[in-house]
């Protein structure tokens, strides 16, 4: 029972850092740069407009539900602990909590507070927008590569 209990919980911790993953790789690959070609603050608006508009279930529950899986395969990781998948698992999970939330609580959050403080049509925000577009991109391309690894080690320890 609890062999298939992890087996479940791998797979959805799979699944989810893998999504999350593929969120962070459009914003690093393309939306970044998309929103860096508007007017500062045209983009200052939309990014503040999707910083609210990603306050929702769906992204939560995939984003903090991974997150919540990853801690509980973690914590229990030691069950498989003599096998290859128990370490997989256990690195995967720390990678995610720590590359994927970790990040976004320390870096991406106060960066996005700092944009939505700032009035959009002021030189003030123009400034902040250009330091806001390449210190955030790097950020989440951090959450993105650890997204995409601790989905792979999942994998790996599923196999």
């Amino acid at each position: 029972m609890i062999n298939h209990a992890i087996f479940t919980l791998t797979f959805v911790a799979a699944i989810g850092s893998g999504l999350v993953g593929g969120i962070f790789f459009a914003f690093s690959s393309f939306i970044m740069a998309a929103l860096g070609r508007l007017p500062s603050e045209h983009g200052v608006a939309a990014m503040n407009s999707i910083n609210v508009t990603v306050q929702n279930p769906t992204f939560f529950l995939a984003f903090f539900g991974t997150g919540l899986v990853c801690l509980l395969l973690a914590a229990g990781s030691y069950v498989w602990w003599d096998q290859t998948s128990g370490k997989l698992i256990l690195i995967a999970g720390v990678i995610y909590l720590a590359g994927c939330i970790g990040v976004t609580i320390a870096f991406n959050v106060p960066l996005n507070n700092a944009i939505a403080t700032v009035p959009a049509a002021t030189p003030e925000a123009a400034a902040l927008w250009s330091h806001y577009l390449d210190r955030w991109t790097a950020w989440n391309t951090v959450r993105t590569v650890a997204c995409v690894v601790s989905s792979a080690l999942f994998m790996a320890a599923l196999i």
